[in-house]
């Protein structure tokens, strides 16, 4: 085979186009924030610990162990056995924490809390910030409660 800048004007171009294609290509896109929060939950609700932990920043699976996510994430798994599978974004949005730290977070509810004037609970993700794609950290948020007086 011939080197590449000896090869015709027409195939090269065709071999860069091609590539041009391949890297541009929507399967190959990466996933978004929200796609990424949605099938992590979705695997800790399924009982899916080991591809649910994979989804995990390097450095909370550097300080957390595999047991210590799965301890962590009963919870939520818990509340998926009450409430069913099903889940849909509820909100999304930046929190600043007292460091004034942005972090990316999306809250999911249950499905069957969508008739409710408010979700019993919140399925709680959060980004290190606006580019990343590996979870920071997760939980439940318990909906405001209001006292009977």
């Amino acid at each position: 085979m011939a080197p590449f800048r000896t090869t015709p004007f027409w195939r090269r171009t065709s071999i860069l186009l091609v590539l041009c294609l391949l890297l541009t290509a929507p399967g190959i896109a990466r996933p978004s924030q929200v796609q990424v929060a949605r099938q992590f939950l979705l695997a800790v609700l399924r009982g899916e610990y080991a591809v649910a932990y994979q989804l995990l920043a390097p450095e909370v699976q550097a300080a957390v162990t595999a047991d210590g996510f799965r301890v962590a994430a009963q919870p939520l798994y818990a509340q998926g056995q009450r409430r069913g599978l099903p889940i849909d974004l509820y909100k999304l949005g930046y929190r600043i924490d007292e460091a004034n730290t942005v972090r990316n977070f999306y809250s999911f509810m249950f499905k069957s809390d969508t008739l409710a004037a408010r979700p019993v609970v919140q399925l709680d993700v959060t980004f290190r910030d606006s580019t990343a794609t590996r979870i920071q950290s997760f939980g439940l948020i318990p909906a405001p409660q209001t006292s009977g007086k």
